[in-house]
């Protein structure tokens, strides 16, 4: 492999406060004193964020909140979050560390993004922060187009990240989207700083890392990348509200975690894959977009189960259900937890429950005029093995769930969950 090139000269040199202004203006309006929050692990990329932020919200009357994760996967992780948190507080920058405590196993990268993702945003609707920040920059752009394609992923995937995507918690914005990476550090070098190293980043198990090293040894080849995922982030943006009109007219999406789809309103065209595809990933709470030749095979069937969810003829057209287990491990009742890739807990915690499957505990429950594989799939909050709750079929009694709120996250079908009958 050749030599990794060095970065241009403007590519190392410090981010102003100017220039952060400009990136970040076409993702308000953010009002007067905008309060945000910004995700933080220590390395360059996340303290320039948090350092140029804090600025960039100083300067309109706002404060920044940076959120430490201590994923709890290495024993130093508690004392490196620590330790995060005092240099911010160097600098003027209020800080909270969330701990997720995950455990080892598989599909570990994947589980902690998911975990991360959750705990930053359920401690944005904590502290009333409407804004979460998140320092991905254009390699990490790069990296991600080139994983999806890899994957095979369509349209949707080749866009990479996008600047702004929304969520129930709070707009996440990604504002360094077009910066280099050698840029973010020399900003942390000129405040005097020093940042911390991931050992991950190194790790050669993980697929990131070698992409990494095939990026910075061809030259521009990160910044051609980065900018075809903005051209097709543009051709995604008209895409999308094709399936929008697609998905209003063919598909109707219900609390519990399905779908009724219409096949004829739902067409035999590409769009109707893409259509199809969206409403499996939602159903089957897929972290990713499914491959759309297995989705144009299961649309010619008419049934079988992909990514999770469950296609079959019923009453009023084609069901789309959870597909029988396995379902997501058991996860904490925190608020904000996310639990197999569909259900949030959005209400009280209660930190001696687990979230889990209701599994054949549903047969002893009210109907509520649900399939059976509906039920079974719906979340129960468990404590040592026994059922505390089951918000969605009110038990044990509608006063006793109120507070317990467990909402289908739908993903990829703003504005379609929970559409009355």
């Amino acid at each position: 492999m050749p030599a990794a090139s060095a970065p241009a000269a403007a590519d190392r040199t410090p981010l102003t406060a100017a220039e952060f202004a400009a990136v970040m203006r076409p993702l308000g309006p953010f009002g007067a004193a905008p309060r945000l929050a910004a995700g933080v692990s220590g390395g360059p990329d996340s303290l320039a964020l948090a350092l140029l932020a804090a600025d960039w919200t100083r300067t309109r009357g706002g404060d920044l909140l940076a959120l430490v994760v201590d994923h709890g996967l290495r024993p130093e992780s508690p004392a490196e979050a620590r330790g995060v948190a005092r240099l911010l507080a160097g600098q003027g920058i209020a800080s909270r560390i969330l701990s997720l405590g995950l455990p080892g196993g598989p599909a570990l990268q994947a589980r902690a993004r998911a975990g991360r993702r959750a705990a930053l945003l359920a401690a944005c609707a904590e502290a009333g922060r409407p804004w979460l920040l998140l320092g991905h920059q254009r390699g990490d752009q790069a990296e991600t187009l080139l994983l999806r394609a890899e994957r095979g992923s369509g349209l949707d995937g080749l866009a990479g990240m996008a600047m702004a995507s929304p969520a129930a918690e709070a707009l996440v914005l990604r504002p360094l989207l077009g910066t280099p990476a050698a840029r973010l550090a020399a900003t942390v070098a000129a405040a005097g700083l020093q940042a911390l190293a991931d050992p991950s980043n190194r790790d050669r198990r993980f697929a990131r890392t070698g992409l990494r090293a095939v990026l910075a040894a061809v030259p521009g080849v990160e910044a051609t990348l980065a900018g075809a995922a903005g051209s097709f982030a543009r051709h995604r943006a008209r895409g999308e509200a094709a399936l929008a009109a697609r998905l209003s007219a063919c598909a109707r999406v219900f609390p519990e975690g399905w779908a009724l789809l219409d096949p004829a309103a739902l067409g035999e065209d590409g769009l109707a894959d893409l259509a199809l595809g969206a409403v499996l990933r939602a159903v089957g709470g897929g972290p990713y977009p499914l491959p759309g030749a297995a989705v144009a095979a299961l649309r010619r069937r008419g049934q079988g189960t992909l990514g999770g969810a469950w296609l079959r003829p019923g009453r009023g057209g084609w069901q789309v259900l959870r597909a029988p287990g396995p379902f997501g491990a058991p996860v904490p009742a925190r608020r904000g937890a996310v639990w197999d890739g569909r259900f949030r807990l959005d209400g009280e915690a209660d930190p001696d429950c687990v979230i889990a499957a209701l599994g054949p505990a549903a047969r002893d429950l009210p109907a509520h005029d649900l399939p059976a594989a509906v039920r079974a799939a719906l979340p129960g909050l468990w404590r040592k093995g026994m059922l505390v709750a089951a918000p969605f079929l009110d038990y044990p009694a509608p006063k006793d769930v109120a507070r317990r709120v467990l909402v289908f996250q739908a993903t990829g079908l703003a504005g379609l969950a929970g559409r009355p009958d």
